[in-house]
């Protein structure tokens, strides 16, 4: 489990491609890892297979993960945001994230407002239902509070979000450009509510 708040970005130092997946090595800076420790890279679970106290890790992607996710358009070098698992005894100053990434969705605006940075991101139907005003979405790993949200022509939606100064020199976000993926994780508390309804619900 996760709360969103990334703790440090990490550099992809080697790729090794498989023929149903990669395994990566990244620098991430935390010297006191363990062997099957999760780390959430871009809001994804992963999980150390190896690792040395220098604080470069290695990680397994499975074919599933690459299809779900971004990390697929990792190439070396490539930044990426960091959060090792919560501890019992932790604030939680983001919200719930588990690091299941739902989908992905593309960046459709970034304009520069003041200090703040605001955020377009076009979402999938299926990803969308989930989302509401001032409710929680974990983009990249990132708990994010949505600002708005608009039906576009086409049946998509448009999330709004307000990235801090903060929040933009410290992830990966501002190193994503028009038109590229994210990955999202919606409110899990919202599936489960969606999942008891659905005996209730009309077809």
């Amino acid at each position: 489990m996760f709360s969103g708040i990334i703790e440090r970005l990490g550099a992809v130092r080697t790729i090794a491609r498989e023929p149903s997946a990669i395994v990566t090595t990244i620098e991430t800076g935390f010297t006191d890892l363990t062997l099957g420790e999760s780390v959430a890279i871009n809001g994804v679970c992963l999980t150390v297979t190896s690792f040395s106290t220098t604080g470069q890790a290695t990680f397994y992607i499975s074919t599933e993960t690459l299809d779900k996710t971004n990390l697929g358009k990792m190439v070396e070098g490539s930044k990426v945001n960091l959060e090792r698992a919560l501890k019992l005894d932790t604030r939680l100053s983001g919200h719930m994230v588990q690091g299941h990434v739902d989908g992905k969705s593309t960046l459709a605006e970034c304009i520069n407002d003041s200090d703040a940075w605001r955020l377009a991101f076009d979402f999938p139907a299926e990803l969308a239902r989930y989302c509401v005003v001032k409710g929680s979405i974990c983009l990249n790993g990132i708990s994010l509070t949505i600002n708005d949200l608009k039906v576009l022509t086409n049946g998509a939606t448009r999330l709004f979000v307000t990235i801090i100064p903060h929040t933009w020199e410290h992830t990966n976000l501002h190193a994503i450009k028009i038109g590229e993926d994210i990955n999202v994780e919606v409110d899990v508390i919202a599936k489960y509510v969606e999942r008891l309804c659905q005996p209730y619900l009309k077809p």
